[in-house]
């Protein structure tokens, strides 16, 4: 049982950039939120979506599998899908399956906006 409910939280970011915030805890009472909000995203030709897991608490097999299931979408459409602010203990699982040789995993949602191929807006050098 959820001890924590989820919320997810869709924004367009400067540049078409979508950003999806996951706060609480994911597993397979509170994954249909996360699919419901990942199925709003348009993915196309050179499209970002950052999902920020800063404050999930939690994460289940279910939760796993609706953050595959997208990225599969964006890679079909041309697009990238990175993670961002995963806690230590959910790169560790990532890590031991072999996500994180599958999803692009930044620490923070502006290093995942920034080092986005084609996507940085860090001045170029002289």
């Amino acid at each position: 049982m959820t001890e924590r409910p989820l919320t997810t939280a869709l924004q367009v970011l400067p540049g078409g950039h979508c950003l999806i915030t996951v706060d609480g805890e994911l597993d397979h009472h509170t994954a249909p939120q996360l699919r419901a909000a990942l199925d709003e995203v348009a993915f196309g030709p050179g499209s970002l979506l950052v999902i920020d897991l800063t404050r999930l608490t939690y994460c289940d097999s279910t939760g796993i599998t609706a953050m595959v299931t997208a990225h599969q979408r964006a890679q079909r459409a041309g697009g990238l899908l990175t993670l961002a602010g995963l806690s230590q203990e959910l790169r560790r699982v990532f890590e031991i399956v072999g996500l994180d040789q599958f999803f692009s995993i930044r620490p923070t949602v502006a290093d995942a906006i920034e080092t986005a191929p084609g996507r940085g807006t860090a001045p170029e050098a002289p």
